[in-house]
C-alpha cells in the first residue's frame, strides 16, 4: 500500500506562487509516475500534470503551461508542483497520485493511490 501525504497548499495573493510537496511511503515511488490533480468546489476533479518514473516525459494542462511545473526527487521520494504566478482560478484542493504503470497517463482511472488534498486559495 502507497501512502501520500500532499503539503505546501495555503492561501496567496494572484500572481504570488505556491510549492506543493508529496511524500511518499510504502510502496516503490521510484517505478511509479506521478500525477497531480485539482478540484474546485462543484467542480469535477481535473488533471493538472503528471510526471514518468524516469522524470523524462512530463505533461500539464494547457491551462496552467508556463505557469506550474512537475518535478520528482527519488531520493526523497517526494513530487512537487511548482505554481507560480497564480490566478484566481487556480484555487482548487489539489491532489497528488501515483500510477503504477510508470508512465504519463492523464486519465484519472489510470491513477491507483491518491493522497487527501491540500487546499490552494488564490485572492485576486
Amino acid at each position: 500500500q502507497v501512502n501520500l501525504v500532499e503539503s505546501g497548499g495555503g492561501l496567496v495573493q494572484a500572481g504570488g506562487s505556491l510549492r506543493l510537496s508529496c511524500a511518499a511511503s510504502g510502496g516503490t515511488f521510484s517505478t511509479y509516475a506521478m500525477g497531480w490533480f485539482r478540484q474546485a468546489p462543484g467542480k469535477e476533479r481535473e488533471f493538472v500534470a503528471a510526471i514518468s518514473w524516469d522524470g523524462r516525459t512530463t505533461r500539464v494542462v494547457d491551462s496552467v503551461k508556463g505557469r506550474l511545473t512537475i518535478s520528482r526527487d527519488d531520493a526523497k521520494n517526494t513530487a512537487y508542483l511548482q505554481m507560480d504566478s497564480l490566478k484566481s482560478e487556480d484555487t482548487a484542493v489539489y491532489y497528488c497520485a501515483a500510477d503504477r504503470s510508470g508512465i504519463v497517463r492523464l486519465n484519472i482511472d489510470a491513477f491507483s493511490y491518491w493522497g487527501q488534498g491540500t487546499q490552494v486559495t488564490v485572492s485576486s
